[in-house]
């Protein structure tokens, strides 16, 4: 019996084919809108995880100011200075800690033998380069008996090799940071950098303990760290710890300044939910445009054959017989469109490739882009709103049928 009914459903197809294919693509169009607005949701959700991960997401740094809250005795107002003594301290009471480094920075005067410029040199650990992933494209970063013996060397950014060298060979080669000589060990590869201010690739890095012939290191600029566990109980337990050494209560978030890139990725990830939700929300109404569009195909189909349902009926057909006939028909004309609109959202995926995103701010962000990304995860939610509306858009059409009376279905003319 369910072949048959199948079979009618199939028959009453490719009969009306013109009005079925125009359906079924309608079907097919509202479901790739769906695919593609979620892809696109996904892919800037990607994309956004892009850019924190060029630093490493686990990654707290802190830095010294000024309170603003009175703790115990102490006024508010007083300048807070970190030592390497807060750094052994924080690396000790503070859990999670894998990497640890202090920094120093200072202007100074860059020259090699063609060329002179201002910029800023950096003192930090070897581990520096771990924390922040300060991956080297030729060459290496210093190591630990580079730091401990202070020797001369140096690690220089991608658009400072090229300004310094003029694309010629660096790594050996010396420059002079305030006139004191240092050799280039390594040059990093690109960072993602908005516009000429941010001068991330043109930093020049040396050994921590180096850097005292350039500055005076007793008071350290800040310090980053990488860690694992939960970022809220860790930067809770820096403030707490930083505080009892320094004499100012933890809430007070001027005394010392935080940068915890997981807040911040927790914040842009709460955006790129929120987008998600509202992408998802336009592509069901697109989706369910289309499946008005197969309500009403349905409902001429069973104006158009109701004397057809009267003499089913007549011959002994019942009820549920007509309704999964005309409803066999709805669905069979959503599954092939939706089948149709996933192949397609996978062609214009392709097609588009990257759309651009970041690179329109920052150079060396390609990496940052939006890609239509279609997850399995997106194909069964498409499905599922697919599904519901096919099941809606058919069932209302079908009951229709179904409850036609016989008699009056025999006398339709």
């Amino acid at each position: 019996m369910l072949k048959d009914i199948l079979g009618q459903a199939w028959e009453a197809m490719v009969y009306n084919r013109r009005r079925t294919a125009i359906t079924m693509i309608g079907m097919a169009w509202g479901i790739a809108t769906v695919v593609l607005l979620l892809a696109y949701g996904a892919g800037f959700s990607r994309a956004i995880e892009t850019i924190f991960a060029e630093w490493g997401t686990n990654t707290i740094g802190f830095f010294p100011g000024k309170t603003t809250e009175q703790a115990g005795g102490d006024k508010a107002g007083v300048r807070v200075r970190f030592t390497l003594d807060d750094v052994d301290r924080v690396s000790n009471a503070v859990p999670g800690i894998t990497h640890i480094s202090p920094f120093a920075y200072k202007d100074v005067t860059v020259q090699n033998d063609l060329h002179t410029y201002t910029w800023g040199v950096n003192g930090v650990r070897p581990s520096y380069q771990d924390i922040l992933k300060m991956d080297p494209d030729q060459g290496r970063f210093f190591n630990g008996a580079e730091d401990q013996q202070r020797a001369h060397v140096c690690v220089i950014a991608s658009e400072a090799k090229t300004k310094l060298f003029s694309g010629g060979w660096a790594l050996g080669e010396t420059i002079r940071l305030n006139g004191v000589l240092f050799t280039v060990v390594g040059i990093l590869k690109p960072k993602m950098q908005e516009g000429d201010e941010n001068d991330i690739n043109r930093q020049i890095y040396v050994p921590f303990n180096t850097m005292s012939d350039l500055k005076d290191t007793m008071y350290i600029d800040g310090a980053w760290f990488s860690y694992h566990g939960d970022n809220e109980m860790v930067e809770k337990a820096l403030r707490e710890t930083l505080g009892a050494a320094h004499h100012f209560r933890p809430s007070d978030h001027e005394a010392v300044h935080v940068a915890n890139l997981m807040t911040q990725l927790h914040q842009f990830s709460v955006l790129s939910i929120a987008l998600q939700v509202l992408l998802s929300l336009v592509g069901a109404l697109t989706l369910g445009i289309a499946g008005i569009g197969l309500m009403n195909i349905m409902l001429v189909a069973v104006q158009q054959r109701t004397r057809e349902i009267g003499i089913e009926k007549a011959l002994g057909a019942r009820r549920w017989h007509i309704l999964t006939q005309f409803l066999a028909e709805a669905l069979a004309i959503t599954s092939v469109g939706g089948v149709a609109g996933i192949a397609l959202a996978y062609l214009i995926s392709l097609m588009v490739g990257r759309i651009t995103f970041y690179s329109a701010l920052a150079k060396n962000a390609e990496a940052a882009d939006i890609r239509l990304i279609i997850s399995p995860a997106s194909v069964i939610v498409a499905t599922v709103i697919l599904a519901i509306t096919g099941l809606v858009s058919g069932m209302i059409p079908a009951m229709r049928a179904a409850n036609l009376d016989p008699i009056e279905a025999l006398r339709y003319e």
